[in-house]
C-alpha cells in the first residue's frame, strides 16, 4: 500500500517530486485496476498535468480519490446509478476545494454502490476477488488496499467507511459529524451523512485528515500517553462471527501487553432503541433524499434500493420523529460512558468480508454514525486464510484527535503482538 505521510514527507524533502507519486500510482494501477475496478472515473493525463504545476500545502501535491457520490468539476459523478450516467458537475463539492486548498489533487472518482446504498458494486476485494470489499465506499476502500490510492474519501450513513476499511485490511476514520462538510455530496440521510477517510495506517488518515480540516489532528511522532479501552458490549447488534471475535480479543491482548487498561463497559439501555432507530430513521430521510429518483426512474434503480426507500408501509412522520427522540437520548447518555474510559473498542464489522452477492451490514458501525462520534478501523488481524479483520476504536463526540491517538497506539501495539 502507498503511505501517504511517508509520500508527503518525502515530497516536503524533495526527495520525491510529485509526478514521481502519480508514477507510482498509474504502475499500481496499470497492474491491478482491471482486477479490482475500483474507479469510476479516471483521467491519468489530467493528473500528470497537474503534477506539472507547483504546488502548497500540507499535501504537497498528494493524489487524493473521491467516492463517486462527491461532485467533482473536472470529471463525471454518476452516483453509482445509471439514472445518472454522464452527469458532469458544474462545480467540485467542498470537501474537493478544501482538498486542492491542502495541496492535493484529484486522482480519480472511486466506485459506490448504487445511490450509496447496499446494491452491490462491481468491485472486488483485493485480498480474494470472490468476496466483497464492502460498501457503499467500496472503491475507496479496495483502491487504498491495492496500493492504487494514497488517500481516499468515502461517505459513512451507517457502516460504509469502517466496513469496507476492516473487509480490505485499511484504515479508516468516521469523524465526528459535521466536522467536515458535506456541501455537494448526494445525500442519503442528513442527519447521519458522515464523510470518511481511507489511508493504509491510522497515521496516514490523521495526517490527511488533519491537513484538509485545517485541525491539529497528526499522531505519529507524539507521545499522547497510555488509553484506557472500554470494551463495549454490544449483544443488542448480534453474535460476531468467529473472526471478529479472535480479531477483538486479539486487540485486547495486544492493548494490554502495551500497556494499556482495557475494562468492560455496559451499554446504557438507550442504545439498543437507537440502533433500531437507525432504520426508521435512513428509510425517511432516504426516501426524500431520493424522492426524485423514485419518482421519474424507478424501473432503473435495483429492487434493493427500491423496497427499502419505498416500503409497503413507510414510516410516519411519528416514527420518524420517534425515533429522532430515541437518537438524542442515546447521545445524550454516551457522554457517561466516556466518564472512566479514553475509548470504546469494539467489532468493525461482523466477520471478514462475505461473498460478492453483498455489501455486508453495518450492525456494528450504525450506532456510531447515528450517535456522531468518530470511529476508526484499525486494521493489524489477519484469519490463517490472509483475510483482515478489522477493530473498531470510538472516542467521544468531537474527540477525533483521542480517537486517532488510541488508534494508532493499537496498531503500533497489534504490529508488536504475535
Amino acid at each position: 500500500m502507498l503511505r501517504a505521510l511517508d509520500l508527503a514527507e518525502a515530497l516536503d524533502a524533495g526527495d520525491l517530486a510529485v509526478s514521481g507519486v502519480v508514477e507510482l500510482i498509474a504502475e499500481a494501477i496499470a497492474a491491478r485496476e482491471a482486477d479490482i475496478g475500483a474507479f469510476a472515473h479516471l483521467d491519468l493525463d489530467a493528473l500528470r498535468a497537474a503534477a506539472l504545476r507547483p504546488q502548497s500545502g500540507p499535501l504537497h501535491g498528494m493524489p487524493v480519490a473521491f467516492k463517486d457520490i462527491i461532485d467533482t468539476a473536472g470529471l463525471p459523478t454518476e452516483y453509482g446509478s445509471p439514472v445518472w450516467r454522464g452527469w458532469q458537475p458544474k462545480a467540485d463539492a467542498t470537501i474537493v476545494s478544501m482538498t486542492q486548498a491542502a495541496g492535493g489533487l484529484v486522482l480519480g472518482k472511486a466506485v459506490t454502490t448504487e445511490l450509496a446504498f447496499l446494491h452491490p458494486s462491481p468491485t472486488r476485494n483485493p485480498h480474494d476477488p470472490a468476496r466483497t470489499p464492502g460498501g457503499s465506499s467500496s472503491g475507496s476502500a479496495a483502491g487504498v488496499a491495492a496500493g492504487m490510492m494514497p488517500l481516499a474519501f468515502g461517505t459513512q450513513t451507517g457502516g460504509s467507511v469502517i466496513r469496507p476499511a476492516s473487509y480490505c485490511g485499511v484504515a479508516a476514520i468516521k469523524p465526528s459529524f459535521r466536522l467536515l462538510p458535506m456541501v455537494g455530496i448526494k445525500a442519503g440521510s442528513w442527519t447521519m451523512d458522515t464523510l470518511g477517510l481511507f489511508g493504509a495506517r491510522v497515521r496516514d488518515v490523521a495526517f490527511g485528515l488533519g491537513a484538509v480540516s485545517g485541525r491539529d489532528l497528526r499522531v505519529d511522532g507524539r507521545d499522547f500517553g497510555t488509553p484506557t479501552f472500554g470494551v463495549l458490549d454490544m449483544t443488542f447488534a448480534g453474535e460476531p462471527e468467529p473472526e471478529s471475535q479472535a480479531a477483538l480479543r486479539f486487540a485486547i491482548r495486544a492493548a494490554e501487553n502495551a500497556g494499556a487498561n482495557v475494562v468492560s463497559i455496559a451499554a446504557p439501555p438507550t442504545f439498543a432503541a437507537a440502533q433500531d432507530a437507525h432504520a426508521t430513521i435512513y428509510q425517511f430521510e432516504g426516501a426524500l433524499a431520493a424522492r426524485w429518483e423514485l419518482d421519474h426512474h424507478a424501473d432503473a434503480l435495483s429492487e434493493e434500493f427500491r423496497s427499502f426507500m419505498n416500503p409497503v408501509r413507510p414510516a410516519s412522520v411519528a416514527e420518524y420523529d420517534a425515533a429522532r427522540g430515541a437518537a438524542k437520548a442515546a447521545r445524550r447518555q454516551s457522554k457517561a460512558l466516556f466518564e472512566d474510559v479514553d475509548v470504546l473498542l469494539t467489532c468493525a464489522a461482523p466477520g471478514v468480508a462475505p461473498d460478492r452477492s453483498t455489501t455486508g451490514v453495518a450492525t456494528f458501525n450504525k450506532l456510531f454514525t447515528l450517535l456522531g462520534t468518530p470511529a476508526l478501523n484499525v486494521p493489524g488481524y489477519e484469519t490463517a486464510d490472509g483475510l483482515p479483520v478489522g477493530v473498531q476504536v470510538v472516542a467521544g463526540f468531537g474527540e477525533d484527535l483521542m480517537a486517532l491517538a488510541a488508534a494508532d497506539f493499537l496498531e503500533q501495539a497489534l504490529a508488536q503482538a504475535e
